[in-house]
């Protein structure tokens, strides 16, 4: 099964509080850090929202 590899790349500090509580349950707490999700209809959903605060790229 494929992953994704989300990183923040964008501070939240001034986002919507939705968007923020959407990078904080993606796991991301500080700038720059990565984690590796499961590449599945919620994971995606959740970083297309926050789109313009992460960077996302695909794992085999």
């Amino acid at each position: 099964m494929a992953n994704l590899k989300v990183t923040l790349v964008k501070s939240t500090i001034g986002a919507i509080p939705k968007h923020k509580k959407t990078v904080e349950a993606l796991g991301l707490k500080k700038l720059n850090k990565t984690v590796v999700l499961p590449d599945n209809a919620a994971t995606r959903g959740m970083v297309q929202q926050v789109r313009h605060l992460v960077k996302v790229e695909e794992e085999a």
